[in-house]
């Protein structure tokens, strides 16, 4: 088959609002060898099988052209489907090797495109638009990049820990100073200190998510007796939350120290 586009010239023609390939008519007429007139030939087409203008073509005055009888030359600008339909109902090897031809050039359309190099580098708003696409790829990839880092990081610390911690040994377990992380729980709503009471205790909120957790436990008094207490406890399920949201700084303190 014959897939050289000069066969039967293919252009963009905006229909319906929408820029999509077409055919002149009156072209593909002179390749398939039609006995008829153009005009009473496409006229015949669209009323026999219902083409709608706007949808199927569209249909203008050629400027400056006129035959013989000086009427306007009208021109029409026809779909790629709409064509081969026209090439098929001709019923002759001509409207078999253009509808072939047309349906090859749907395929290449929808082919991903070979960037030409040399029209790059010579077409400036080329250049600018083939490096925008791959700027904008390559961020979206080092953003990709840094979410599984720091997923993994936050996994790491606390692939150690077993059921829940008491809010010191959480820190050590995200190599945070505790007082740190105390700090930190207290401004962004995970803990707080009843008026009188010596022991922190975790918001409902945390507590409903399963991030925190109250635990009775027996302190050690200095005077070598014990007591009974509430102590607000961080789940794994919190330290995983923790390890995504504490800022670095926080854990490079510790770090570093």
């Amino acid at each position: 088959m014959n897939t050289n586009k000069s066969l039967i010239p293919v252009s963009s023609s905006e229909i319906n609002g929408e820029t999509i390939q077409t055919v002149n008519a009156r072209e593909l007429h002179t390749f398939l060898k039609v006995g008829k007139d153009f005009s009473t030939w496409i006229k015949d087409r669209i009323n026999q099988y219902s083409f709608q203008e706007n949808q199927d073509f569209i249909s203008f005055h050629q400027n400056g052209g006129k035959p013989q009888g000086g009427r306007p030359v009208v021109e029409y600008h026809i779909s790629l489907d709409m064509a081969k339909e026209l090439s098929m109902v001709e019923r002759n090897e001509k409207g078999k090797q253009a509808r072939q031809y047309f349906i090859e050039c749907e395929r290449i359309a929808r082919e991903p495109r070979t960037v030409d190099v040399h029209e790059v580098l010579n077409d400036p708003s080329a250049m600018r638009g083939l490096l925008l696409s791959y700027t904008e790829k390559v961020l979206a990839l080092e953003a990709e990049n840094k979410e599984l880092m720091e997923d993994s990081a936050a996994l790491s610390r606390i692939a150690k820990s077993d059921g829940s911690l008491c809010i010191t040994d959480a820190a050590k377990t995200l190599q945070i100073r505790p007082k740190n992380l105390f700090a930190w729980l207290q401004r962004h709503g995970w803990i707080y200190k009843r008026i009188g009471c010596a022991h922190y205790c975790a918001y409902q909120d945390k507590l409903n998510k399963g991030l925190m957790e109250h635990k009775a436990t027996t302190v050690l008094r200095s005077d070598g007796t014990d007591k009974n207490t509430i102590q607000a406890r961080v789940t794994p399920e919190g330290l995983e939350k923790l390890a995504k949201l504490l800022p670095p700084e926080i854990t490079e303190v510790a770090v570093n120290e």
